[in-house]
Parts: C-alpha cells; sequence; structure tokens
C-alpha cells in the first residue's frame, strides 16, 4: 500500500478520510483533477473548521496533494496518485476503506467506463506496451538526471571501455575507419589494420606533433601524417592535432566519460543536416501571426543559420579546409501553391544570412488540388505525409548529392516523416516536439471521438507515439517539458500510460527515463533581438516608425483602437490569437481592473482583425471574442490591436520601443512549452510576467528577473501586474533592476551558440553510441511500422476520403 495512505489509515486522521470521501462521492463531478481535489479538499477543511495546517500538514494533506486524480465508480474511488515525478501508484478506495493496488490495465478500464465508450462483455481492446523493447537499453536511475541523456550515456559508455578495454577499442577503430567525405578517407586510412597499431601509431604521431609549432597548419603535416595512418580530421594545427590524439590516448589507457564527449565531438561525422517542419507557412517575411507559423518557424530558421555556423566552425577546426568541406543545412517544409503573397509557392530559397543553407519546399500531391494547393491546417495534413516523405527523400537526395547525416523533426508532422526518412534512408534521427497537442487540450485522449472531426486526434497522438519511441535522440527545451514539476505532470509523462476509449490502450507509451531525453533550449537571434540600451545598433528611421505603428498611427485595415493617452505605460503582448495562447485571457484581466487600466495601456499584436478573413476556426472564434470583452469593459481608448504581419526585423524593435517607455511584457498562455517570446523580450530589456504552465517556469527565476502569473485566475493576474507597475512608480529604479536581470539571464544561458554545439554534440555521440553498441532497433521499428500500417494509415485514409468529398 502506498506509505501515504497507510500514514492517515494507522493515524487518527482515518475518520476524516472516510468522511472526506464520502463528500467526493456526493459530488456531481465525478472525474476529478488536481485543482479539483485541492479545492475540494480546502472546502472539507473549511466546512470542519480543521486548523490552519491541517490543509498542508497533515497526513491527509499530503495524501491529497500528491493525488493527481480521483475518479469515482459507483461507491469507490479510483486515486491515482504521483509521490514523485515520473513515478504513479493507483488504489481503489471503497467505502469502508479497503484499499486496493490497481494495475495500470484496470486503471485505462475505469476511465473508458468513465466515458461510456467500453463494455466489457464486447471484447478486449488493442493494448500498446513499448516497455519490452527498453529492458536491453541503459536507463536512468535518478529522476533529477532525466534530460541528461547524453552525460549518462557517456558514462555508460566508458564505463564499458574500462570494462572490456579491447572489446571497445575495436569498436573504437572501427568507428574511426568508417568517416568520409564525398568519398574521401578521414580521420585513418589503411595503413593501420588493427586497434593494436591504433594505438602504437597514436603515439609516435603525438611525438611527431609535440614536436611541431602548436601554429603549424595541418597541410604542411598532411604527408607525414598519412604516411602514419592518419588522415584529415584531427586538427587544422599541430595543437589541435595533438589534444585530439591525446585524448583518444587517454580513452585508451583510462577511459572517462568527460575524455570520450570531448572526443567524439572533435569527429567530422555531420556534414549535411535536414530540419523538417511540413505544416505551417514556412517562410522568412509575412508569415509571423499566420495560423501554425510563430514560434516555430523562427526557432527552426535560428537552428538552420547557427547550425550551419557552428559546423562550419567545427569543420575548419578539424583541418577539412584542405578538402573544402562545406556543410549544407536544409529545412524540409511544404510548397503552397495558393501562397497568399508569401514566398512559400518557392521550391528553393536560400535562408538569409547563411552560405549554405536553404529551404527545400516538397508539394502535397494533388489528390485533391482544391485543398493540396493550399494550406491545411496542422491538425489535418496527416493523409499527406507517407507521400510526401518519399516525395521528399527524393529531392533532398538529389540537393546533397547523397544522404544527410542527421534528420530532425520538427512538431508531431515534422517527427513522424522524419521517423519515414530515417527508416528509409538509415539515418540518425532527432525529434524537437515544440508542443504536444495532449497536454494542451485537456481530456484529449479521452473524448477523442467527439472531437476528432476537428482536431484528429487519434492520428495525432498516433505519431507521436511512433516518431517519439522510433528517435534515436530527443530534444526538449525544457526538464519539465519531460516529466513536469512535482505538481504538474510533463508532456510526454503524459504519454506514458492514456487510454483512446474504442480505439487502443497505452500500456506503456514512452520511457521516461531514457537516455534519449536531452534538455536543449533554444537561443535568441541575436542580431535582431538584442538590449534596448544598445542606442548604436537601433536605426531611429525603423524605431520612429514602430512607435507610430504602435501608438499613434491611424490604419483602419491594420490597427483597430485609438489611444486616449499614449502616454501611458504600455502592457505589451504578441501571438496568434488562439485559444492557448490567451489574449483573450489577458484582455479581460486587463478589463476588470479599473487602476490597471488608469496606468496603463494594453498593445497586442496578435495576427488579423476579422473574423471573415481566417479559415481557422479557433483563431476566428478569439477575434469574436476579443471585440466582445472590448464592448463589455469598455475599453475604447485604452487598447491597440494590430492585424499585421511583421518582418522579424520590426518584431525585435517592437520589444525595444515598448522597453524606451519602461513597458511590460506579459505572455498569458494557458500553456507554454517554452516561450520563445518571452527570451525575446528578456534579452530586449523588456520586464516580463509570464504564465507558470510549461516552460517559463525555467526560464524566468520569479521575483528576481520576471514574475510568474497564473492565467486561469484573471483577478490575481491583474493584481500582480498592478504590483509590479506600482513598485516602478514608486521606485524608478525597480524597473532598470528586473530588465538588467533578464537581460543578464538570457545571455548565460539561452544562445543558439550553446543549443547548437550541444546539439551536433548529441549527434556525434548517439551516432557513436548507434554504431558500438550493436543495438538491434529491428523489432522495435518493425513494431512501430506496424502501429504505422494497421492503427495510422487507416485511419488517414478516412480522412483523405472526406478531404476528396470536399
Amino acid at each position: 500500500m502506498s506509505e501515504l495512505i497507510q500514514a492517515v489509515i494507522d493515524s487518527n486522521e482515518k475518520a476524516d478520510l472516510r468522511t472526506f470521501a464520502s463528500d467526493l462521492r456526493h459530488q456531481e463531478k465525478r472525474y476529478l483533477l488536481k485543482n479539483d481535489i485541492l479545492t475540494a479538499f480546502a472546502e472539507y477543511c473549511h466546512n470542519h473548521q480543521k486548523p490552519e495546517n491541517f490543509f498542508s500538514s497533515s497526513n491527509l494533506g499530503k495524501l491529497i496533494y500528491y493525488t493527481q486524480e480521483i475518479i469515482r465508480e459507483d461507491s469507490n474511488l479510483c486515486l491515482i496518485i504521483r509521490p514523485k515525478i515520473a513515478s504513479e501508484e493507483i488504489y481503489r478506495l471503497t467505502e469502508d476503506l479497503t484499499v486496493e493496488q490497481m494495475p495500470i490495465q484496470e486503471l485505462l478500464d475505469v476511465r473508458d467506463r468513465f466515458v461510456n465508450h467500453f463494455h466489457p462483455n464486447e471484447g478486449d481492446i488493442l493494448e500498446l506496451d513499448f516497455q519490452p523493447f527498453y529492458d536491453y537499453t541503459p536507463t536512468i536511475r535518478d529522476p533529477k538526471n532525466i534530460g541528461k541523456g547524453v552525460q549518462y550515456l557517456n558514462r555508460y559508455l566508458s564505463s564499458k571501455l574500462f570494462q572490456d578495454p579491447k572489446q571497445w577499442l575495436e569498436a573504437l577503430f572501427s568507428f574511426l575507419r568508417i568517416h568520409r567525405y564525398n568519398g574521401t578517407q578521414l580521420m585513418i586510412n589503411e595503413r593501420i589494420q588493427s586497434p593494436q597499431q591504433l594505438s602504437d601509431q597514436i603515439k609516435k604521431a603525438i611525438t611527431f606533433v609535440s614536436d611541431r609549432p602548436s601554429e603549424e597548419p595541418f597541410d604542411r603535416l598532411r604527408f607525414v601524417l598519412q604516411l602514419m595512418g592518419f588522415e584529415p580530421g584531427w586538427g587544422n594545427t599541430a595543437g589541435r592535432i595533438h589534444e585530439t590524439l591525446e585524448l583518444l590516448d587517454q580513452l585508451s589507457d583510462s577511459p572517462d566519460h568527460q575524455s570520450l564527449e570531448a572526443f567524439l565531438s572533435r569527429i567530422p561525422m555531420v556534414f549535411r543536416i535536414v530540419l523538417v517542419s511540413p505544416h505551417g507557412w514556412f517562410g522568412q517575411e509575412g508569415v509571423l501571426g499566420r495560423p501554425d507559423t510563430g514560434g516555430q518557424v523562427v526557432y527552426v530558421l535560428d537552428q538552420a543559420r547557427n547550425l550551419e555556423k557552428q559546423l562550419q566552425e567545427d569543420l575548419a577546426l578539424a583541418g577539412l579546409d584542405v578538402l573544402n568541406a562545406e556543410p549544407k543545412v536544409i529545412i524540409l517544409s511544404r510548397l503552397i501553391a495558393n501562397s497568399d503573397g508569401t514566398k512559400c509557392n518557392q521550391r528553393l530559397e536560400k535562408v538569409h544570412g547563411t552560405q549554405n543553407a536553404w529551404i527545400l519546399r516538397v508539394p502535397f500531391r494533388e489528390f485533391n488540388p482544391k485543398l493540396t494547393q493550399n494550406w491545411i491546417t496542422r491538425f489535418e495534413i496527416w493523409p499527406y505525409l507517407e507521400t510526401y516523405a518519399i516525395d521528399s527523400e527524393r529531392e533532398l537526395l538529389a540537393e546533397f548529392q547523397g544522404k544527410p547525416d542527421l534528420i530532425v523533426g520538427n512538431y508531431s508532422d515534422g517527427n513522424l516523416v522524419a521517423f519515414l526518412l530515417s527508416r528509409r534512408l538509415k539515418v540518425t534521427q532527432c525529434n524537437i516536439a515544440h508542443a504536444l497537442e495532449k497536454s494542451k487540450y485537456l481530456f484529449s485522449n479521452l473524448y477523442w471521438q467527439e472531437s476528432d472531426h476537428n482536431y484528429h486526434f487519434s492520428l495525432h497522438f498516433t505519431a507521436d507515439l511512433i516518431a517519439m519511441n522510433a528517435a534515436n535522440f530527443i530534444v526538449s527545451s525544457t526538464y519539465q517539458e519531460i516529466v513536469g514539476t512535482p505538481e504538474s505532470v510533463g508532456q510526454y509523462e503524459s504519454y506514458k500510460s492514456f487510454t483512446m476509449p474504442d480505439l487502443y490502450h497505452v500500456v506503456h507509451g514512452i520511457e521516461l527515463f531514457s537516455p534519449k531525453f536531452n534538455v536543449v533550449p533554444p537561443g535568441v537571434n541575436e542580431s535582431v533581438y538584442f538590449p534596448y540600451t544598445r542606442y548604436e545598433e537601433r536605426i531611429e528611421s525603423d524605431r520612429d516608425r514602430i512607435e507610430k505603428l504602435l501608438f499613434t498611427q491611424e490604419d483602419p485595415e491594420h490597427i483597430f483602437g485609438t489611444l486616449d493617452d499614449p502616454s501611458k505605460r504600455p502592457l505589451f503582448s504578441m501571438a496568434r490569437l488562439d485559444r492557448i495562447k490567451n489574449l483573450t485571457g489577458l484582455a479581460e484581466c486587463f478589463g476588470m481592473n479599473a487602476q490597471l487600466q488608469e496606468r496603463c495601456n494594453l498593445i497586442l499584436v496578435a495576427g488579423k482583425l476579422r473574423a471573415e478573413e481566417t479559415t481557422d476556426h479557433e483563431e476566428r472564434d478569439q477575434i469574436e471574442k476579443l471585440y466582445q470583452i472590448i464592448d463589455q469593459y469598455n475599453l475604447h481608448g485604452k487598447i491597440r490591436w494590430l492585424g499585421v504581419r511583421l518582418p522579424k526585423s520590426d518584431s525585435g524593435e517592437i520589444y525595444r520601443v515598448i522597453a524606451d517607455r519602461q513597458g511590460v511584457f506579459v505572455q498569458p498562455a494557458l500553456f507554454e512549452a517554452f516561450g520563445l517570446t518571452i527570451l525575446e523580450a528578456m534579452i530586449t530589456g523588456l520586464p516580463t510576467l509570464a504564465t507558470q504552465f510549461g516552460g517559463p517556469l525555467e526560464i524566468i527565476q520569479d521575483k528576481f528577473n520576471g514574475f510568474y502569473i497564473n492565467p486561469t485566475h484573471l483577478e490575481e493576474t491583474a493584481e500582480r501586474i498592478l504590483e509590479f507597475v506600482s513598485k516602478c512608480d514608486m521606485n524608478p529604479n525597480y524597473w532598470y533592476e528586473i530588465s538588467t536581470r533578464a537581460i543578464d539571464r538570457v545571455y548565460s544561458t539561452y544562445t543558439w551558440k550553446i543549443h547548437t554545439t550541444k546539439l551536433l554534440s548529441l549527434a556525434r555521440i548517439y551516432g557513436f553510441w548507434n554504431f558500438t553498441s550493436k543495438e538491434d532497433r529491428e523489432d522495435l521499428v518493425r513494431y512501430l511500422e506496424s502501429l504505422f500500417y494497421l492503427l495510422y494509415k487507416p485511419r488517414a485514409k478516412e480522412l483523405m476520403e472526406e478531404h476528396l468529398s470536399r
């Protein structure tokens, strides 16, 4: 039995448990989530006049705190307890306080019966269980180390080296022999025929290069090193070559994880990278604020630029200038024939500011031109992805003149395409979720049948399961994206077990303790987003133009609202108009607080102004709701709503112009997987208040360099904003203190240099792991293919038939 339950039953609080359970049985709600449970318990404490500390310090209070869900079925209560991160215990509590532990399969049956979709006499339901495929791979033990997969893997590999040096030296030797660039041998040539000979030649080469000037270039040493058996790839100078050889020599004699990571990170094995992002309007101009675009496009473009830059640096340090080695990065996206004035109808477009990074757009096959020539929402593109992957493979092979070395999927659709491509090309696959929709839509798996017509979660979540288990490694922006916090379940954790009634049960959907998970937060484009105090880098004409746009310009086509007093402190937010981004919630919060309206103006940059201009039903609903809120609270003269699409340079200056007026950035999302706009605001020097649900918890240090808000509590959010504004009015230095700390936070932790160095290191280490472990993933991949062909494809075909009928 759970220690938490046992402690209650063994104490004089047993009667309280009985009474509280009885109260729950008489509630109208049969399915209680954590907030519901805490609210019910607070009412119980109040109604029974419990001491103040009973709520949090009693044994029953502790049990309630760790209870994630309660499902009432007849007179029994099903308790899902989460005593620690990434851990779950399930119990049935009867009326007489009998406690029975329940297996996960039984819990899934209870959930099915709750939504009246499952009847035991109708037969069993398909169970998906990935646990057996992780039984033979290394797993992390301590939850604190989840997301540090590469560190764990390095320790594991180096310990293997130590335990069986002969076997692992053989593996290192074989691994060094496989590297080539455009057919040219790298690292070692045929003159070195065995691990022992490699060890001997390393020592000779160390002696040779140690006698040369440290800065002597590789091309002067190349001939002698070649005779010893060493090809380009060890370094660009005698000093760099010496360091690399010493690392390998040290690995041979006394391996440790730092040396292994340092050595593998120097091997030139990544030259060509594909970043897959099919669904959105993927362009460099005129796309900000469109449905399915925004943050992900910014992320991928910045990542592409910085990956190319880091690869150029790495290849130069490896000494591959002698081969004129040039890296290439391709962003694989979708060609949209009716591109609405953007460049999304161009097959190939160079990424601005790069030498060899490109957007390659491949069209969906024209099953129905009325649909496939236009933008298709991310919720509806599933029928086209298999043929898209086949067509993209051909295009990529032509563009690269060979296979890529790494495929990085973005979002659920991109990750599925990455799986299909990597399976066919036998290439390392990396997944980046950005956001997992399952966490954003409450009960989306339980009630999938009711919402499948609009959201197609049956396809979406199946694609997620396939891609996340297929990936060689997964990059998340935050730790809690994987396993949440002590109070909340992580995005990936939500896939550990769940039911989709009448479709399947997921008994074990993902191994959270797998070393495939790595936290690698993105950076900010520092040429666009930089502190407002760098006046010498700002263009005065741009600043004046943006200031008029934000505060005074009249343009009924693109701007709603005229400010009565433009000099008030601006509260600013910028996001697309959908339910999760919750800009309407911020407007309502502002409208409910008269003091806030007296001191501030609300400035919103948010997509379109008119419902009839969008085909996205969520955006349309939010546009209509925002107008209703403005009228309901009479916000005319106090709000500006800009329905504009901005070039990136302008979006950077917008933050700075708001900072010039000592404004505040508010990010009110109901859930935010990471929060790129938060980094953009902070690096420009804008004090930021952001949602406490999701990634901002790890970006902001509350009350030090920013503030958390609970966007579901509008009055409390308004008070929090007002409190900050009031402190700034009383002490003008307070705004500058928070501003300066915000800038420092981003530069110390969230730069693209840190991100790309880590990502490329991961690609090399996981490439080495896949090669040396001889891990046979074929059984897992065959299982995933079965799910793809037997579950995913039939449902995708149904959606295709619906599309063809439109």
